[in-house]
């Protein structure tokens, strides 16, 4: 009779054991210091992607054995089956998510009337800016992809400004764009005709088809040709993803020392601009109270059912905020308020940011261990064209709104870290952005700019879609 068991394999694929090994590692990894500059929790994400790798690649091997008793074939078909391909369940993701935006809103908000009032405008014109770059320089990129599927090319466009609105519309117009080239495959030029059958040959029953021997095109094809054109949009964001998040944090990392000004010149700039401002409108001052429980998660109901509201914009047809956007707003709104009756929203500081700190850390090794082994996949084999296309999208996209908020609009850093992140939509830039200031502020430029770039992520997704692709 044996008294002890231990499978270390299906412990090895454990969830909590790979986020748990992801945030030990990536926190020493972010100790280390290259001059004044280091990863922090940062340094999550990078471990993760490295796990992640190692974890799905150990999944593949036990799934593709077959066998039913072996040992972790249960945990194996939990990520290839039932995540989908994640090593990690995407509600691990969106309660991380929810729990890190949530005490960032709360923690921002004591100047968000200020902070309004004062960069309104200038947050709206850099939200539309950034978005409009990043979709830009996409569209120029798919003149240069001639070997590549241009839907995939197109989903590079949502992962590299790590937008998830922007993935569910890309890949509602590319199915509608689909349709309509798959239905008029007839009348099309050869070269269109071309770009069809290499999308459909993605399926393997298709692999035998040219131009000359496909005349039509079957209804199923047709279904197959649509769904295959989805699937690369799906593929091409998920490749695009870690490589967006990574510009994001190496600039707001470094841009300050490249661009030769002080973090502390730059709060302090900030302050001052916080104290002429009140006498435009004086911040709200209301007491602070302990960390409740209650409040917190009034916060994050109340902003989740605020991200599930879909608003119909004709021909844009119906847009949410999703949870992140919902929850960020909601927060933002509340801890402004302050207090509504006996429950208040202005709780010990020290304690949302260690709540922050902790959350961000599960959400950057989940980002990590999810995009890990499709990160690595894009490095060593064809979709190196599309991690290209990332870093080009991710780095005009950031340096535009860097180079117009810095010097046209002349915004100090602190702020202009937080827009930055918000134009691009990007959760972990913003942990890193909070981070490297050593303060909560950029959360509220978060905040300001987040909801115009959502918009501009739905609307030009919708019109990358439409438009006749280069690459085509």
């Amino acid at each position: 009779m044996t008294f002890f068991k231990f499978d270390i394999v299906s412990l090895a694929l454990n969830p909590y054991v790979l986020m748990l090994a992801a945030i030990v590692t990536g926190l020493l990894l972010g100790k280390i210091k290259l001059g004044k500059f280091s990863f922090g929790t940062s340094g999550a994400l990078f471990t993760g992607l490295a796990i992640g790798w190692a974890a799905y690649r150990l999944a593949q091997k036990i799934y593709a054995q077959g066998d039913t008793q072996a040992a972790g074939m249960r945990a194996a078909i939990q990520i290839i089956e039932t995540n989908g391909g994640k090593v990690v369940n995407s509600y691990f993701f969106t309660t991380a998510l929810i729990i890190f935006v949530a005490a960032v809103g709360l923690l921002a908000a004591k100047d968000l009337g200020i902070v309004v009032r004062k960069y309104g405008p200038k947050f709206i014109v850099l939200g539309l800016l950034i978005t409009f770059t990043g979709a830009a320089a996409t569209y120029a990129c798919t003149a240069f992809c001639s070997d590549a599927n241009s839907y995939a090319v197109t989903g590079v466009y949502t992962g590299a400004l790590t937008s998830s609105p922007g993935l569910a519309s890309a890949l509602e117009t590319a199915g509608s764009h689909a349709e309509e080239l798959a239905e008029a495959y007839e009348n099309e030029s050869t070269g269109e005709k071309k770009a069809i059958i290499d999308v459909l040959k993605l399926n393997d029953k298709y692999s035998d088809l040219t131009v000359e021997n496909t005349e039509t095109l079957t209804e199923e094809m047709k279904r197959d040709y649509v769904n295959e054109a989805t699937a690369q949009v799906g593929i091409g964001s998920a490749v695009g993803y870690p490589f967006g998040v990574l510009i994001v944090i190496l600039a707001v990392n470094f841009l300050n020392l490249i661009f030769g000004f002080d973090i502390e010149d730059e709060k302090q700039k900030y302050r001052e601009e916080m104290k002429a401002s009140e006498r435009i409108g004086k911040r709200k001052e209301i007491e602070t109270t302990k960390f409740n429980i209650v409040s917190f998660a009034i916060v994050c109901l109340s902003g989740y059912i605020l991200g599930s509201v879909k608003i119909y914009m004709g021909p844009l047809g119906y847009v949410s905020l999703e949870s992140t956007g919902g929850v960020l707003i909601g927060a933002l709104i509340l801890g402004y308020i302050g207090k509504i009756g006996p429950v208040s929203f202005r709780m010990d500081p020290a304690v949302l940011s260690a709540v922050r700190e902790l959350a961000l850390a599960f959400f950057l090794a989940i980002v990590g261990l999810n995009y890990g082994y499709g990160a690595v996949y894009a490095l060593m084999g064809s979709g190196i064209l599309l991690v290209a296309v990332s870093l080009i999208v991710g780095t005009i996209s950031v340096m535009v709104g860097f180079l117009v908020g810095r010097y046209v609009f002349r915004l100090n850093w602190i702020m202009l870290s937080g827009a930055i992140c918000g134009g691009m939509t990007s959760t972990p830039g913003l942990g890193a952005a909070t981070e490297a200031a050593g303060s909560d502020d950029p959360g509220a430029g978060y905040g300001a700019t987040y909801p115009f770039a959502l918009f501009g992520m739905v609307i030009f997704s919708i019109i990358l879609n439409k438009l006749p692709l280069l690459g085509l």
